[in-house]
């Protein structure tokens, strides 16, 4: 397989190309799709890609291409770009006209103009009917799809740039997404600050996921913080710990903080006259704590891969 193409969360389909036709990478191409016919841009896949590819039997059924297109065909293609536009202000209007508690995402119109897609978020069902009984009134011959989706969808459509400042994991390679708490969070000791954990979409971060099984076994035999230790040079109490470093920051009886490898500490069953302090980590940006963190985790409204 030499050609895919990109569609639907910027996922890669094969690219089935007749012998007929010469085509080459950047060049837009007019593929049938099962929504209806789609302009998209033709990749050249690596050989070594390609034959893992050819052996997966997971990969996406290949797309069928129909023509490269011509200059008409990218004029039809500004033309359907405007029409999105316009289609997405008088279906909003509609549903504010309907006060329904829906937000419109985004609109899709098909290239051969056949279908109309009307993306949404909302947090409850919705009863649209009398909504797509205007649609059909305003939008004629043509099928009319609105589609529920979640937040998380919502954020891999749209694309963007995330905190890290590369483009969203959602729009770029991710394809399903993991269920995602603040345990995630606290475990690998991040401040618990919304502006910190969370992503565009208003939910916790999935990078979260993507390191946790490291700290998890960084910290095996790492002891618990407030617990009575003994060191090299002396009793103390676990005020910190630094999980990818291996160290423990364990507060003395002389009230000083020093820092040790996890190896040379022993927990001890005793009354340790030390107050630790609360980890300066777990402490930050604690004028955004009186939001609650729990409206950042998963739920039904998340994700719903109805894209």
């Amino acid at each position: 397989m030499k050609y895919a193409v990109k569609y639907l969360k910027n996922t890669f389909y094969p690219l089935n190309v007749p012998e007929n036709i010469h085509v080459e990478e950047g060049q837009l191409v007019i593929v049938r799709t099962e929504k209806g016919e789609e302009a998209l841009k033709v990749e050249l896949v690596n050989n070594k890609i390609s034959k893992l590819w050819e052996q997966s039997a997971s990969k996406p059924e290949p797309l069928p291409l129909l023509r490269v297109c011509t200059q008409r065909d990218l004029q039809t293609l500004d033309d359907i770009k405007k029409e999105e536009v316009e289609s997405f202000f008088k279906c909003q209007a509609l549903v504010r006209q309907h006060k329904l508690n829906m937000n419109l995402v985004q609109c899709r119109i098909t290239f051969d103009r056949r279908k109309i897609t009307f993306y949404y978020t909302a947090p409850e069902r919705v009863d649209f009917r009398a909504l797509l009984k205007d649609l059909t009134q305003v939008f004629t011959r043509v099928r009319i799809d609105l589609r529920h989706i979640g937040v998380r969808d919502e954020t891999s459509i749209l694309d963007g740039v995330g905190l890290c400042g590369r483009p969203f994991c959602c729009s770029s390679f991710l394809r399903k997404f993991a269920t995602i708490n603040v345990k995630l969070a606290k475990d690998q000791g991040m401040p618990i600050a919304p502006g910190k954990i969370s992503g565009t979409c208003g939910r916790l971060l999935c990078c979260l996921t993507y390191e946790y099984s490291n700290y998890i076994d960084a910290a095996k035999g790492m002891p618990p913080v407030g617990s009575s230790v003994m060191t090299p040079e002396g009793l103390g109490k676990v005020c910190f710990l630094q999980f990818l470093n291996g160290t423990v920051a364990v507060k003395m009886e002389d009230g000083k903080t020093r820092e040790f490898a996890k190896g040379d500490i022993e927990m001890v069953d005793a009354d340790v006259n030390v107050e630790i302090d609360i980890p300066a980590i777990n402490n930050a940006y604690a004028e955004e704590s009186d939001v609650d963190i729990r409206q950042l985790e998963d739920d039904k409204n998340s994700s719903t891969g109805n894209v």
